[in-house]
């Protein structure tokens, strides 16, 4: 991706979150300058890659298949510096963008529709090799059981919600013809280097072309730009 894509998306993103009355922490609007006047005391967001997420996961194509987030709390398993057991993101979903099959092998997660469109959740069961199951799959929606058969898609209207276990296979896109969706996760600790289990061989985190100069550095640009 682009570096001036990536600015044009994240400005996008903080009029969509403002239209939703969402209030992202100071930081998601620090400039490098700013970044580098108090990054001795800020070792947790950089530890823990909270921050500003995008990715087209390896395809080239953002509003086809990709995904904006804001990674605002997490921790570590077994840490003692990081102890919290939990994570928290803010997404928004593009109409008809898909962010591909996959699965975690730990962390059991909530996705929320926050408001605006409607979600799609297509969903799997996983076989033992990883594998998508045709088996029957039961899910849980704002603690209402729910049964469905393999390959189904649930729609998440706004203010729903699902439960997500892991080993559990799923993908999901705004539906067509209403709009972008802000999308809340809530979920055990996250770990997108060593706990995503792609269906298809994809890459997590976009290579990015330097064209013009970052307006905010996102969770995987810290190491590079503020010499951690």
């Amino acid at each position: 991706m682009k570096r001036s894509e990536i600015n044009y998306i994240i400005k996008n993103a903080i009029k969509f979150f403002n239209k939703m009355n969402f209030k992202l922490p100071p930081f998601a609007f620090f400039s490098i300058d700013d970044w580098l006047k108090i990054k001795n005391n800020a070792k947790e967001i950089f530890d823990l890659n909270l921050g500003w997420d995008i990715t087209d996961f390896g395809k080239g194509d953002f509003y086809k298949t990709g995904l904006l987030l804001f990674t605002i709390r997490n921790g570590i398993l077994n840490s003692k510096d990081y102890p919290k057991p939990y994570a928290e993101k803010i997404m928004i979903v593009e109409e008809e963008q898909v962010t591909p099959m996959h699965f975690h092998w730990n962390k059991v997660e909530d996705i929320i529709n926050r408001g605006g469109g409607n979600l799609i959740i297509k969903l799997y069961n996983s076989t033992k090799d990883e594998d998508l199951d045709k088996s029957d799959i039961t899910v849980i929606i704002d603690g209402i059981k729910r049964f469905i058969k393999s390959g189904d898609e649930v729609v998440l209207t706004p203010g729903e919600s699902i439960s997500l276990p892991s080993y559990l296979y799923h993908k999901f896109y705004g539906q067509k013809g209403n709009g972008k969706v802000l999308v809340g996760e809530v979920s055990m600790v996250n770990d997108d280097n060593t706990d995503n289990r792609f269906y298809e061989d994809i890459g997590r985190f976009p290579k990015v072309e330097e064209d013009v100069d970052p307006e905010y550095l996102l969770c995987n640009d810290y190491k590079k730009f503020l010499n951690l």
